[in-house]
């Protein structure tokens, strides 16, 4: 019998996915669980496990092209009485799962197989420009084996991989059928070069893609890129927030030498080598205690209720650039959290954000975000308020330079804070406040004790 399968709400009442690359073709045969496609939400890239386990019959849609929720996606050709399809009824519409990691019981034990697929399946047809924003390497272009297998990898060695132009499938014909992990991905590319050809052999490997170029090779004097994806959702979000809520913006240039003190004492503290205190941790653990003098800071502004909602708690959202577009993943009660935990965490949220795996739950809501310009060598800006938020910080790089100190020159390390807030729900003494205290526990990291 066929059975259909419809794009489920991947999270947040999310409308609308895009098809980044399907992993499957028609006639191939899939395993319960099997990754069927990558898609991307607003949010994040999200891998599609298999409902059923049978043959494909049909793809309802081409890699790059939109599909609602609820919409129909992939047919299947599954053991049963009937080869045609069925009307669905109501009910079961109604129980179609809405989250990945739907599906009915396994039938058999262990781990489900990976099936071969045919390598000429992938459409003649294919946009780069989506192939390039998926964390696995893919380019149909490549053209190894007539049956190949994706080989088996985290999202972050795919992600290494593709940065050196290496197939993951010539990877795995040499380590064999295991998780290939990032020293294979550097023991292959040092023997080849890094550079898509054999040192010895001169065998030919996948294309490296080549990067984009002001001029492009066909002489053309415009390039058009399709808006699509987190950056179009990114863009909406903004333009609405800019129009929306009064911006204004302060800024205070503060001596962290003290911070950058301390953090040099902790690093060489043995007990804590397993983690990687920086600047942004602190910046991070001073907003969550400015936060508490200064709940303006931490609300939101609700329109339809006619009603300011102050959050006793802080989701501390941390804004990433992606090959995607920039997202801002959340430390959920931060508050709650040590100076080593929010380290930990701040860690953990950009190898995910890099990955491209940044779950819909991680990006979504937040109180109050910090943007580290710094790490561009950028000193201040003026960052835009993530809608549903009041205020955002941009932190600035850590720059040595003579300076103002106990009443002489001195060469001392300093930094420029950025805060942008709503004026709806903070005036400028508020946003002033909370900039200095920030500031006073950058400058003297002892003053965290008397805040609370």
């Amino acid at each position: 019998m066929i059975a259909e399968f419809r794009l489920p709400d991947l999270g947040e009442g999310l409308a609308e996915a895009e098809v980044v690359q399907w992993l499957v073709a028609p006639g191939d045969s899939v395993a319960l669980n099997q990754t069927l496609a990558e898609v991307e939400t607003a949010k994040a890239v999200v891998e599609l496990p298999s409902p059923y386990e049978g043959t494909v019959a049909t793809l309802h849609a081409e890699a790059g092209e939109t599909v609602a929720v609820g919409a129909a996606l992939i047919d299947f050709e599954v053991v049963g009485e009937e080869t045609t399809p069925e009307p669905i009824p109501e009910a079961a519409e109604k129980a179609q799962p809405n989250l990945v990691g739907y599906g009915a019981a396994p039938t058999s034990a262990g781990r489900p197989a990976r099936r071969a697929r045919r390598a000429g399946a992938t459409p003649a047809m294919v946009d780069t420009a989506v192939l390039e924003a998926a964390p696995h390497d893919a380019s149909p272009s490549a053209a190894v084996e007539p049956v190949v297998e994706r080989p088996r990898s985290t999202p972050p060695v795919r992600a290494h991989a593709k940065r050196l132009g290496i197939d993951l499938v010539l990877v795995a014909a040499e380590v064999g059928d295991r998780l290939i992990t990032r020293a294979d991905v550097d023991a292959y590319a040092e023997r080849v070069g890094a550079r898509g050809v054999e040192s010895d052999d001169a065998r030919a490997v996948a294309p490296v893609v080549p990067p984009r170029s002001a001029t492009p090779s066909n002489g053309a004097r415009e390039t058009r890129i399709p808006i699509r994806g987190v950056r179009k959702h990114t863009a909406a979000a903004m333009v609405q927030s800019a129009f929306t809520a009064p911006h204004v913006t302060v800024f205070h240039t503060v001596d962290v030498t003290a911070t950058m003190d301390l953090l040099a004492s902790l690093r060489d503290d043995r007990s804590l080598s397993e983690h990687r205190i920086g600047p942004l941790a602190v910046v991070a653990k001073a907003v969550c205690l400015g936060l508490g003098r200064t709940p303006g800071l931490n609300s939101r502004w609700d329109e339809a209720a006619g009603e300011i909602v102050q959050h006793h708690y802080v989701d501390l959202g941390i804004a990433a650039a992606t090959d995607r577009g920039l997202i801002v993943p959340m430390i959920r009660d931060a508050e709650q959290l040590t100076l080593i935990e929010l380290a930990d965490a701040v860690r953990n949220l950009a190898e995910v954000a890099r990955s491209g795996k940044t779950s819909p739950a991680e990006l979504a809501g937040g109180t109050f975000s910090i943007s580290n310009i710094g790490v561009f060598g950028v000193d201040a800006g003026t960052p835009i308020l993530p809608p549903g938020q009041s205020g955002i910080l941009a932190v600035g790089a850590v720059r040595r330079q003579p300076w103002e100190f106990r009443g002489e020159i001195a060469l001392r390390q300093v930094m420029t804070l950025s805060l942008s807030f709503d004026h709806r729900l903070v005036d400028g003494a508020e946003g002033a406040r909370f900039l200095k205290d920030v500031a006073d526990i950058l400058e003297e990291p002892g003053r965290a004790m008397l805040l609370r």
